[in-house]
């Protein structure tokens, strides 16, 4: 260290003598590290002061000590260490808090912190990603849709009503179904049957009223099944309090409805435009109130609604949340692709260019561009998604959306209705392929169901239904040799399968002289007076005169029956994954069969599909499927009494109208199979991860 003059004490009492030694050993005692201004350490402390020795004076005898100072030899000191110790200050803590060792340490930590909740974020992402989705309650079991009208009668006045329906739940939880679709019951003047409602908040007389409706709802959930109600947005009744408002110019009502003015001639009205009803002849109606014409694509008694109006779009939205409020599980939106029209009124061109236009009063007779599938529907349909997801943010109660518009001949125009990737829309919009056949085959039942799966956006989830309250019944349209066959393929295939009331006991068309609703007779539940439908004298519709040997109660008893088969595939459907949400692979098909295999990734077992859609036929699927084990077992036939039965696969033969499901174990599944790629589909939303290409058998 550098030379150092210290300040010593020293006494001026004669005698007294201080060594130099003596001195050393003072000076060493002293801190040898001192601030600039003379400070000293002490215990972790700076004291900021002269370093002094005062004595106080106690008695005059005593003399305050002069100082003096002495050289002294440079010598080595240790230096002072400071340390941490409990307790300390703020201004000591920070004296550590920039030393290297410390810091280094406090920024390894922060980084790992930091790293460590990246990693937590990514790794839940990847979780979620990867993790398979569950089916919901929509995709689980079959849909059974109800004419409520037609369904059964609680009040002896000829008509279905919900009481009615009320009365017969455990017929639906026999057939193994957890949901039931029930058509249009709003307060209506009953024309197009009803589907042109007078009011959105209140149930038609005829079926009963609100108290009824909350009464059979909370029968329904008490039971563990599902509801949902049909929902025409796109029309009201001409006795609608908003048209008669409109009709006057009142307030906001003046724009609901689509009004133009009306050019009048020789004492007759010419419409705006060529537009055609879909039921005929011109869409455009005079109203003798406000003078023009306002439009209606269905019957004159049934205005459209402006869906360009906010003020129509919000009215849509509260009742939509009515009725959700009420405990409805689901909506099936009907009639949406006629929400909009072009707002230029530019006449629509005709299929047959050579024709006069005068001549077209039928609606197949134009092209309808104008009045169909507009530029915005698509923006209305996520509104009507976005308030029913308000509702559907409790754990287990989703609430579907589907849309049942029948586009025969645009099937991308259908499959607009799923949404997109990140905008949903319908959960699915109907699939009518199936009756839409012009004729039965086993190619065109091949074609029907390969058009919707390869159009089908991915991670959607597929849908299909046999028979409507807008077609004739399956054992009418095809033959009833057939019905067996059908069912069997509706429950079979992945997806929703949606049976109409009546096809599970294999129900025909009223055959009655002016019966201009054949295909919604009246359930036949037994074989007493009119079936069982009603106590009462009569019935709205006649009931089919075969319902002494076609009703439930007698196929309930019999085991080899339409009604037995269809218990025995929903209960197979609920029982099995690979049905449930499996794979399915297209194997084969001909003008007679069409073969497809179920499979899950984990299971040996495979349950393949030979439908007979033609006439008796022979198949070899040893020479079609590699591997193909030499013998399978029926696990369920339409002939019954083969159900058990060991069969060569090799000749695999069927009659007319013959369904089987065989039942077989391997350890090289189809879908793995290099041959058929590309045959094959699994829906993302059952429990199947598209990254690891692996169907999950517990979900």
């Amino acid at each position: 260290m550098p030379n150092m003059q210290n300040i010593v004490m020293w006494p001026e009492s004669p005698g007294q003598e201080l060594s130099s030694e003596t001195a050393e050993v003072e000076a060493r005692s002293l801190p040898m590290e001192l601030s600039e201004k003379g400070g000293v350490q002490n215990n972790g402390f700076v004291q900021n002061e002269d370093f002094e020795d005062k004595e106080t004076a106690t008695s005059s005898q005593e003399e305050m000590p002069k100082t003096c100072s002495v050289d002294v030899e440079p010598v080595d000191v240790e230096e002072t260490v400071l340390k941490p110790y409990a307790g300390m200050p703020k201004e000591v803590l920070l004296q550590f808090s920039s030393q290297a060792c410390y810091r280094v340490t406090r920024e390894i930590l922060f980084w790992l912190v930091i790293a460590g909740s990246v990693a937590l974020v990514c790794a839940t992402i990847a979780i979620i990603a990867l993790s398979p989705k569950c089916l919901d309650w929509w995709q689980a079991s079959p849909i059974y849709q109800i004419y409520p009208r037609s369904f059964k009668d609680s009040n002896m006045d000829g008509n279905g009503d919900l009481k009615g329906i009320q009365e017969k739940l455990d017929h639906v939880t026999y057939l193994n179904i957890k949901t039931i679709w029930i058509t249009s019951f709003f307060k209506s003047p009953l024309k197009d049957l009803g589907y042109g409602a007078e009011d959105f908040y209140d149930i038609d007389p005829i079926f009963g009223s609100m108290t009824d409706f909350e009464n059979l709802i909370a029968a329904i959930h008490d039971k563990g099944l599902k509801v949902i109600m049909d929902f025409i947005p796109n029309h009201t009744s001409d006795k609608h309090r908003w048209f008669q408002l409109s009709r006057n110019r009142t307030g906001k009502y003046t724009d609901y409805y689509i009004w133009q003015d009306c050019r009048q001639a020789a004492g007759s009205v010419i419409p705006p435009n060529n537009w055609v009803s879909v039921f005929g002849n011109s869409s455009w109606q005079f109203d003798d109130v406000r003078k023009q014409c306002y439009f209606h694509q269905f019957g004159k008694e049934q205005p459209d609604l402006n869906f360009r109006s906010p003020a129509v779009q919000q009215e849509m939205s509260d009742i939509i949340k009515f009725w959700l409020g009420k405990g409805v599980d689901g909506f099936s939106f009907g009639t949406v692709k006629f929400l909009l029209e072009a707002t230029h009124l530019r006449d629509e061109p005709p299929v047959n260019k050579s024709q006069n236009g005068e001549n077209i009063t039928a609606y197949s007779q134009l092209y309808h561009d104008y009045t169909t599938t507009q530029v915005g529907l698509h923006d209305i349909m996520r509104s009507f998604r976005h308030t029913m997801n308000e509702f559907s943010r409790e754990p287990g109660r989703y609430r579907f959306m589907g849309s049942d518009d029948d586009e025969k001949e645009d099937i991308e125009a259908t499959m607009m209705y799923y949404g997109t990737t990140f905008i949903q829309e319908a959960d699915f919009p109907f699939n009518f392929n199936l009756i839409n056949m012009k004729n039965l085959s086993g190619n065109s039942i091949f074609e029907a169901v390969n058009t919707w799966m390869k159009n089908m956006p991915a991670g959607k989830w597929p849908n299909w239904a046999v028979g409507s309250p807008n077609a004739a019944r399956i054992s009418t349209r095809i033959g009833k040799e057939y019905i067996n066959v059908m069912n069997m393929l509706l429950l079979t295939l992945p997806g929703t399968p949606v049976t109409y009331y009546g096809e599970e006991i294999g129900m025909e068309n009223i055959a009655a002289e002016n019966a201009t609703l054949p295909e919604k007779s009246p359930m036949q539940w037994d074989g007493k007076v009119n079936a069982g439908f009603t106590e009462g004298n009569s019935s709205w519709l006649p009931v089919n005169s075969d319902y002494q040997s076609v009703n439930v109660e007698i196929q309930s008893a019999w085991s080899n029956s339409t009604l037995g088969l269809y218990r025995a595939l929903t209960l197979l459907r609920k029982d099995e994954l690979p049905i449930n949400r499996g794979w399915m692979c297209h194997v084969w098909n001909d003008s007679d069969v069409f073969v497809y295999v179920r499979e899950l990734d984990g299971l040996d077992r495979v349950f393949m599909m030979v439908l007979n859609f033609g006439q008796e036929s022979t198949t070899d699927l040893q020479a079609i499927v590699p591997n193909l084990p030499s013998e399978a077992v029926i696990r369920l036939s339409t002939h019954f009494s083969n159900a058990g039965e060991v069969v060569n696969t090799k000749l695999i033969k069927t009659e007319m109208g013959e369904g089987l499901v065989l039942e077989y174990t391997t350890a090289k599944p189809v879908h793995t199979m290099e041959t058929f790629q590309g045959k094959c589909f699994v829906a993302e939303k059952a429990c199947y991860s598209k990254a690891l290409n692996l169907l999950y058998m517990n979900c």
